[in-house]
């Protein structure tokens, strides 16, 4: 290998959660991209793109379930490739079961392993067979919500910047009543302060107005909380940062995703900035879905 390897993405997930549009996404960033690369010839592709300097050093590999053996597979060939020196992060794009179902039903395509079942079937064989490989991922990417020009944002987001300091971190607020971001590596509940929803004036706005966020930040406990969680989340990036992940996402939550967690998710991501050492964005899930 050369004396300066690549940076390895290897980019997998769900059937139909966007894989493709991730690559290309990739390639327009000027990253070096194969497709459907079965586990077995990662290294070997790793090592060929080190010894040619392919793509100014940015390679990425799009694996999917169809290899045989899939997890094996895949997670030997990450163990092979970090045992060489090779640094390698890996993305997997999720999105929810009814999601997949209607765009698979969109395309009039058939699940790749579904056989003679049902789509569903395939659906959630594939999770199974996926379990470990999401469960050891770097970064998660939930879609259910996303078109193809937001996770193209997303991966540019993550992937554009060569000289972004440290850790990457999403702080994402969002509704309990539409569920858990399913790609949050952190969550914190802020359903414990009083809802401004309940306050004629306050609640056809929402978190990004000044009157609501003087409104929750001026409620007992919400500085204790920003105070307590800002050096909770240092202490993990810093060992997050040790352990060689680049990516985490915070979620914010309370009832309906629209007052409290989005003034408490933009004061949190504005503390973490201030912090420095983190590339910090913060994204509203739910706000405007009432």
């Amino acid at each position: 290998m050369s004396e300066r390897e690549p940076a390895f993405v290897i980019v997998t997930g769900m059937s139909g959660a966007g894989r493709s549009t991730a690559a290309k996404a990739l390639e327009d960033l000027g990253w070096f991209v194969i497709d459907n690369l079965p586990p077995g010839l990662l290294f070997a592709m790793a090592e060929e793109a080190g010894r040619v300097k392919l793509a100014a050093d940015k390679v990425a590999a799009v694996v999917d379930v169809r290899s045989l053996a899939f997890t094996t597979d895949l997670n030997a060939a990450i163990e092979e490739l970090e045992g060489r020196g090779v640094a390698v992060r890996v993305v997997f794009l999720e999105a929810s079961d009814e999601e997949l179902v209607r765009r698979f039903e969109n395309v009039r395509r058939p699940h790749p392993l579904q056989g003679d079942g049902r789509l569903v079937d395939g659906i959630a064989r594939e999770r199974g067979i996926l379990r470990e490989v999401r469960a050891n991922a770097d970064l998660v990417i939930d879609t259910s919500n996303l078109n193809v020009h937001e996770l193209r944002g997303k991966i540019v987001a993550f992937f554009g910047g060569e000289d972004r300091p440290g850790l990457r971190v999403n702080v994402v607020s969002f509704g309990y009543k539409y569920g858990l971001p399913v790609d949050a590596d952190l969550v914190v509940d802020c359903r414990f302060l009083p809802n401004p929803h309940w306050v004629p004036e306050l609640r056809p706005m929402n978190g990004l107005d000044a009157s609501v966020r003087e409104y929750v930040l001026n409620q007992a406990g919400a500085k204790e909380l920003l105070d307590a969680y800002e050096e909770v989340v240092g202490i993990i990036a810093a060992g997050y940062t040790r352990e060689g992940k680049s990516y985490a996402t915070l979620a914010v939550g309370c009832t309906g995703g629209k007052h409290r967690s989005v003034a408490m998710a933009e004061q949190i991501g504005s503390r973490l900035r201030d912090r420095g050492g983190m590339d910090v964005q913060v994204s509203h899930r739910d706000v405007g879905r009432e």
